[in-house]
């Protein structure tokens, strides 16, 4: 088999991958880019299906705060932030808006012109792609392709592994980098589905509410809370909402729900005080209370029998219980924790165990919310790790 010397490798055709060939390819380094799929950022071009959610505009503190642990990924957002993120898909062509939410879009929403722009300025920066190309091994700085035109090996100079995590695995985010690296003495975590809907067995009476978004409520599991909303499913509950609160869920805390978060404790009470004689409760609490539908039936469904106590009605309306039944597969997860240890990785993001080599993305143990910060990270560490490698 011939082995071809190449300057600079990147492995992975995502946003990490692709922002990494940016950085390398601007500095006049020769990329090669490869990726198993036939095109490049499909779980990008997924993301951006209803809405690209590129960046969140918020205060550097409070950004950083939202990445899991924030004193790694912290000063690495800090190099590439929510403003840099921004002016970045400006020089693309692409302008931005500002949601009521804070969270940032392209104008045009959708992630394909965005995409193309992009690979567009690679390609004239000399970046060179190979789709259908599958990692599969390495050996002595040779790294080993499955290609549709057989087996092939490069051995660059330097490498930049950006081949995600493991969730929606027919995208591209396989994991199954984890035993190549595993097998060169890199410590890996195991992976865990991260910003994922959790499944609730309902009963027949939910299935006229599947499907609608349960709105302007308050979210919490263990120390983890915020505003928000989700949507109610057939297999469970999803949606920002949830996923914001993926973690705590995921290490066991219980999800409750406050369904008036605008109105403390006594404001509920004296509400409920105010129905009328022979007004039904479903009536007074759409009436008084201006609960829909969905709130409606969420609260007979968790809490039936409703307490007939008003203190007690008042109390589960500002804390109603949500009972889950577990996670979605990590298959149908946005995004996974687990994968390269920190303690495997310089702060450079160059592997201890295998000097020139660097890695970035959702291959990284990390982990944050959706609502832009998930992108940004990405991206961010992409270009930390070519301008370390740039630096060799």
């Amino acid at each position: 088999m011939d082995i071809e010397p190449i300057d600079c490798l990147v492995i992975g055709g995502g946003p990490a991958g692709l922002m990494a060939a940016e950085v390398l390819s601007a500095a006049g380094r020769k990329v090669v880019v490869a990726d198993a799929m036939p095109s490049f950022g499909r779980k990008f071009l997924m993301a951006g299906k209803s809405g690209l959610n590129l960046t969140m505009d918020a205060p550097a503190k409070e950004f950083a705060v939202q990445f899991t642990p924030p004193d790694w990924l912290g000063p690495i957002v800090a190099e590439f932030d929510p403003d840099a993120v921004q002016d970045w898909a400006r020089g693309l062509g692409q302008e931005v808006f500002r949601g009521s939410t804070g969270r940032v879009f392209p104008v045009a929403m959708k992630a394909s012109p965005l995409l193309r722009a992009w690979l567009a300025r690679l390609t004239a920066q000399g970046v060179t792609f190979r789709t259908r190309w599958r990692w599969v091994g390495m050996e002595a700085g040779r790294f080993d392709f499955e290609t549709a035109a057989g087996p092939t090996s490069l051995a660059p100079r330097r490498t930049i592994l950006a081949l995600g995590g493991a969730s929606w695995p027919r995208l591209g985010s396989t994991g199954h980098w984890a035993e190549i690296l595993r097998a060169q003495g890199v410590d890996i975590k195991p992976f865990q589905a991260s910003n994922m809907g959790y499944l609730r067995s309902w009963s027949p009476f939910m299935a006229q509410h599947f499907g609608k978004p349960v709105k302007h409520v308050r979210l919490s599991a263990g120390a983890l809370e915020g505003r928000g909303e989700f949507t109610i499913s057939a297999k469970g509950v999803e949606g920002g909402g949830i996923y914001a609160l993926s973690a705590a869920l995921r290490d066991g805390a219980k999800l409750s729900v406050d369904l008036m978060p605008d109105m403390d404790l006594a404001a509920v009470r004296a509400k409920l005080e105010t129905r009328r004689k022979g007004d039904s409760l479903s009536n007074h609490l759409r009436k008084a209370l201006r609960l829909d539908a969905a709130k409606i039936a969420l609260l007979n469904e968790c809490a039936r029998p409703l307490p007939e106590a008003l203190p007690a009605l008042a109390q589960l309306l500002k804390v109603m219980p949500l009972a889950l039944d577990g996670a979605y597969p990590i298959t149908q997860a946005i995004s996974t924790v687990g994968g390269i240890a920190r303690s495997a990785v310089s702060d450079r993001l160059e592997l201890n165990a295998l000097p020139g080599v660097y890695v970035a993305g959702e291959m990284l143990d990390w982990d944050a919310p959706t609502g832009g910060y998930l992108l940004t990270g990405c991206l961010a560490t992409g270009r930390w790790a070519a301008q370390a490698a740039l630096r060799e």
